[in-house]
């Protein structure tokens, strides 16, 4: 990949579904093609480095710090507070001394002081920098189960929001005020050290959002288990990342029972798993779906990593991306909101909508499509659709 874009593939999943295993055997995948690749863990509970068994010693050492595994592979598992002391060290302090004031000892408030999406903004930082320096040919991102994974994608726009909307005022009035509020509290007031710290931060941000939405750099992977609740939660997390731009590329079904098993006691799994796994072709047709059959035993370790690589890709590039197009869009106008499906190959025909268990329905024919609705959506009725080429649009009245 010399003189070429790195490549962020971020695997995203409902806790327990095994996606820190996937990230893992993706990032070996890639190593093994000769590619300079690193997997980032960004769940608070980091397990990567049980998944390749690295020695307890060796991970105190590197504490937060990237570190070789094997061939062209680095692992890393992002530490909160260590991040917080080398890029954050103003606001970390501050919070810690407002959360002490109200007589909370002072490592108890240190420990509350490193508040929801720190961890997300400092993976952020990571990414954007090995992006930028190209330190990396691939970066695997292992995320936090599903809602956290979520936070995370939509944490550059957030930023830009309060940078653009709220930090230069908030900044202003606290230099007029600032005098004043010492004289009549105890509290502690930001210094502008404080928010010299912040804007240095959104600097170092800087161009990850357009990184992210770049459907030749970035892809999301989901990792699912055939089971119905799994099955739900995955197609949530489909429908937000599609809200937000990003595409997924591949959906990967994990510890599946093999097909031809004869067991009685397991019969009624197995019969649970097919439709599951039949429900989970129609809902994400046409992005590619691979299958992980459970392996004879627990997949940790270099050798079983490995395996579960060579099932998921086979002869085919780990590091490609497999499916390019957002699969649907939802627009908002002033009356109503436009939800845009993509449905190649599908005649003009009557289209018949309804809704089933929270999805909404399309069929057009014998084709049938399960689309997971947002909430500003789930209780409006289609007022109207219409099919152009390759793209149904379908309107909801934003108003009665």
């Amino acid at each position: 990949m010399v003189g070429k874009e790195p490549r962020i593939i971020i695997f995203s999943g409902k806790g327990g579904v095994g996606k820190t295993t996937v990230s893992a055997a993706t990032g070996l995948q890639c190593a093994a093609r000769g590619l300079r690749t690193i997997v980032i863990s960004i769940d608070i509970a980091h397990s990567l480095s049980d998944a390749f068994t690295v020695d307890a010693a060796l991970q105190d050492h590197h504490l937060g710090q990237p570190r070789q595994v094997a061939d062209n592979l680095w692992i890393q598992e992002v530490d909160v507070q260590e991040e917080l002391d080398r890029h954050w060290g103003e606001v970390s302090k501050y919070l810690a001394a407002v959360i002490g004031s109200g007589g909370i000892t002072n490592v108890l408030a240190e420990e509350l002081a490193i508040v929801p999406g720190m961890e997300d903004v400092v993976s952020l930082l990571y990414i954007n920098q090995y992006f930028r320096d190209k330190t990396y040919d691939v970066i695997v991102v292992d995320c936090a189960p599903t809602g956290e994974s979520l936070r995370f994608i939509s944490m550059p726009s957030t930023l830009e929001w309060y940078i653009n909307k709220v930090f230069n005022l908030e900044r202003a009035l606290m230099k007029v005020a600032r005098p004043i509020a010492k004289r009549l509290t105890d509290l502690p007031v930001p210094e502008d050290v404080y928010f010299t710290a912040i804007r240095d931060l959104f600097e170092k941000l800087s161009g990850v959002e357009q990184v992210l939405l770049d459907r030749d750099i970035t892809s999301v992977r989901l990792v699912t288990n055939a089971e119905r609740m799994v099955v739900r939660e995955t197609q949530r997390a489909f429908m937000y990342f599609c809200l937000y731009g990003l595409v997924v590329d591949t959906v990967i079904v994990n510890r599946l029972f093999p097909p031809g098993l004869q067991d009685d006691y397991l019969k009624d799994w197995l019969s649970t798993q097919q439709r599951s796994l039949e429900q989970i072709q129609r809902i994400f047709e046409p992005i590619p779906v691979r299958k992980i059959n459970i392996l004879r035993d627990e997949v940790v370790g270099i050798d079983k990593l490995t395996e579960m690589g060579g099932i998921i890709y086979g002869d085919s590039d780990p590091a490609g991306v497999f499916y390019r197009e957002p699969p649907y869009v939802l627009y908002e106008g002033v009356e109503e909101y436009q939800l845009k499906v993509k449905l190649p190959f599908v005649s003009k025909e009557y289209v018949d909508l309804f809704k089933e268990e929270g999805d909404l329905v399309i069929r057009i024919g014998s084709f049938k499509r399960h689309v997971f609705l947002p909430r500003a959506l789930l209780k409006r009725k289609p007022s109207r659709a219409t099919l152009v080429n390759d793209q149904l649009l379908i309107f909801f009245p934003k108003f009665g």
